[in-house]
Formats: structure tokens, C-alpha cells, sequence
């Protein structure tokens, strides 16, 4: 199992109904996410930072990622979900959530 942080900025105006869409994602999503390998998955907001936790328990992480990119349905979540969001400076070319270097860990 792989732990991943991951941050992104979210357009302030649009926070409000960031939040009504993740009280009710849609279960062919949530399922997809978890075909994917994908668990513990969180999105948390502080002012206008989502910051995400997830773990990822399959072999192939590139696999599973392009997977799930290629589902119409995921691809349909993503179109509304990512005009309200703000990709951070330094991230890593291709990247639109930056994942971030984990520091410290304990169980």
C-alpha cells in the first residue's frame, strides 16, 4: 500500500457547491475509484486548498490511473469538477492535483 497527499486550489466562489457535489458523488465514481486500487480516500478544504489523502493498494499504479481517466462516467465528474479548481505553482508537468512529498508517517 502506497499513501498519497495531494493538493489543489479551489475557486472561492464555487467552494459551496464543490461541497454539495462530494455530500453526493456519484456511485458509478466511487465505484471506479475503488476498481482502481484506490481506498481511505479524503478531500479536505482549508480557505481555498483541497488538500487529498488516499491509499493505493494495486501494482500498477499508472494503470489503474489511466483507467480510471478513461471512463466516460469519471470523465463526466471531472468536467464539472475541475473548472472550479485551481492547480498550484511547481506542480509537475501533467499533473492537475500536485502530489506532495509524504515527511512523516506513523501507524
Amino acid at each position: 500500500m502506497k499513501r498519497f497527499g495531494q493538493v489543489i486550489g479551489i475557486k472561492p466562489d464555487r467552494i459551496e457547491v464543490y461541497k454539495q457535489l462530494h455530500a453526493a458523488v456519484w456511485p458509478a465514481v466511487l465505484n471506479k475509484i475503488k476498481e482502481c486500487n484506490i481506498r481511505n480516500y479524503s478531500i479536505y478544504l482549508y480557505d481555498n486548498l483541497l488538500f487529498a489523502y488516499f491509499e493505493y493498494v494495486g501494482n500498477d499504479f499508472e494503470a489503474d490511473m489511466a483507467k480510471m481517466a478513461a471512463d466516460p462516467m469519471t470523465q463526466e465528474w471531472w468536467a464539472i469538477c475541475m473548472p472550479m479548481q485551481v492547480p498550484v505553482e511547481g506542480r509537475k508537468p501533467g499533473e492537475h492535483w500536485h502530489t506532495m512529498e509524504e515527511v512523516f508517517h506513523t501507524d
